[in-house]
């Protein structure tokens, strides 16, 4: 076949044309993920809480709102959420209120929070939430909640257990049933089971097949913990808890009432409890009928990063540290969900910068970050909030790397930190001034950059209220 001058021209058009398309194609907008963050919208008794929704951008990371959102929470003060069954469903875990005179928000033994629920969401097309069932826990103060790694079970933690109707104190209101578990004791905080319904994603309550209630022959709804949880999580079978002290003391000068006030409303960790999961029903034992001691004051967060456990801990003087002392513990797991340092020992926190309460390890495994909320307040001299950045040396030795850390201004006060399903980019919440913020990770070096710098997405996102907790869904319609 031959072509005159204009056919070949035609043709070589076309093929441009055709060329141009592809390259076009291959750069257009799409959404990589979902990133979801509950908040509260008011400080009054009765408002629930929202859930905000945005689409990630795969090429700058520019986060657009998802149509419909936000949507009520489904009760008051949400503090965490989790998405399980393949990104179908998620489960907002809202704490209720107080009566409190210090605030509605703050959930103490004496001042219990009312109308806690687990509230299941399905999530559709786009990213739409659509409420579905409301589920309720065993004991008061529910602030912690996770799942296995199946999705089969959901695990809440509660600072309170109950007796009689009311919460459980060492002095006038003992419960016996906490001795069953923890030898001795007089009060416990405790974990909720739950199995989730694989199709339905409904929860149905796991009695503690263990331990029965005292002189009533029943089994126990929940399963013991020691007094004064701050933490917990799930890793190689095991549920750990971080307990602590209880109140400002002289020993453990951590729970302020300006702490209590926020979002992490126990913050004075010291030592962990192990119990081991059955994967089959979700029962949880006690592998080791022991309490494992730190030798810390003021641990805030459990977390998994990489091949280890990190004891987040905040051991900076409070109120209103001059200087910051905080680190970073690593640990692997051994037998029956014991704890064993890692050889690098703690890993010093900016010096910059204090209470750490979260740690994501970046997927590529070359670096880690940490989350530092500060001390939410504007005093001249106190040690910020912001992201420090670092390297994962060979062996495990992590040192803080060059352009960290990230401050994000006074107050920022960051609730949780993710990555985005892509691994271009990290995202916080921050209570301080109700905003998301964005960052662009250098494949090379592994600092952070504002997306504002490295794309023209802007770096920062208003919400409609202060933000407690945040998640990311890879899935997308």
């Amino acid at each position: 076949m031959k072509f005159t001058k204009f056919g070949k021209a035609l043709l070589i058009s076309a093929l441009s044309a055709g060329v141009l398309f592809s390259v076009t194609s291959c750069i257009q907008d799409y959404s990589v993920g979902y990133l979801y963050v509950t908040g509260t919208v008011t400080a009054g008794t009765s408002s629930n809480g929202i859930i905000s929704g945005f689409k990630i951008d795969h090429n700058t990371g520019k986060l657009t709102t998802i149509n419909g959102l936000p949507v009520s929470s489904g009760g008051a003060n949400p503090v965490r959420a989790v998405l399980l069954s393949g990104s179908r469903f998620l489960y907002v875990l809202n704490r209720g209120v107080s009566t409190n005179p210090a605030g509605s928000s703050i959930c103490t033994t004496q001042y219990p929070c009312q109308n806690a629920n687990i509230t299941q969401f399905a999530i559709g097309a786009n990213g739409i939430l659509t409420p579905q069932e409301t589920f309720y826990t065993q004991g008061l103060n529910p602030f912690r909640m996770v799942s296995d790694s199946s999705g089969s079970y959901i695990y809440v933690l509660e600072h309170d257990s109950m007796i009689n109707g009311a919460p459980s104190n060492s002095t006038t209101n003992p419960n016996p049933n906490c001795a069953a578990a923890l030898t001795g004791a007089t009060t416990c905080g405790d974990i909720t089971a739950f199995t989730v319904n694989a199709s339905t994603g409904r929860l149905s309550l796991i009695q503690n097949a263990q331990v029965t209630a005292f002189g009533g022959g029943a089994a126990l709804a929940y399963f013991p913990v020691p007094a004064n949880p701050v933490d917990f999580l799930m890793v190689s079978g095991s549920i750990l808890t971080m307990s602590g002290a209880p109140t400002h003391t002289a020993a453990a000068p951590c729970t302020t009432a300006a702490e209590l006030a926020a979002n992490y409303p126990y913050i004075c960790g010291t030592s962990v409890y192990p119990y081991s999961q059955n994967s089959s029903n979700g029962q949880l034992t006690v592998s080791q009928n022991t309490i494992q001691t730190l030798n810390i004051a003021q641990g805030t967060t459990l977390v998994v990063g990489g091949g280890y456990v990190f004891v987040l801990d905040n051991e900076a003087p409070s109120p209103n540290p001059t200087s910051a002392s905080s680190q970073m513990l690593p640990y692997s797991v051994g037998s029956g969900g014991a704890l064993i340092p890692a050889t690098s020992g703690p890993i010093p926190d900016d010096p910059n910068q204090s209470n750490p309460i979260y740690l994501v390890q970046e997927n590529k495994g070359k670096w880690f970050y940490v989350a530092n909320e500060g001390n939410n307040t504007t005093n001249t001299g106190t040690a910020a909030s912001g992201l420090a950045g670092y390297v994962i040396n060979s062996p495990f030795q992590p040192t803080e790397m060059a352009g960290t850390p990230i401050g994000f201004g006074s107050g920022s006060y960051p609730q949780c930190l993710v990555e985005d399903p892509s691994n271009q980019f990290f995202y916080t919440a921050n209570a301080g001034d109700s905003t998301v913020t964005g960052q662009a990770i250098d494949e090379n070096a592994g600092t952070l950059i504002p997306l504002n710098n490295s794309t023209k997405a802007p770096s920062e996102y208003t919400l409609t209220g202060p933000p407690t907790w945040c998640l990311m869904d890879g899935r997308t319609n």
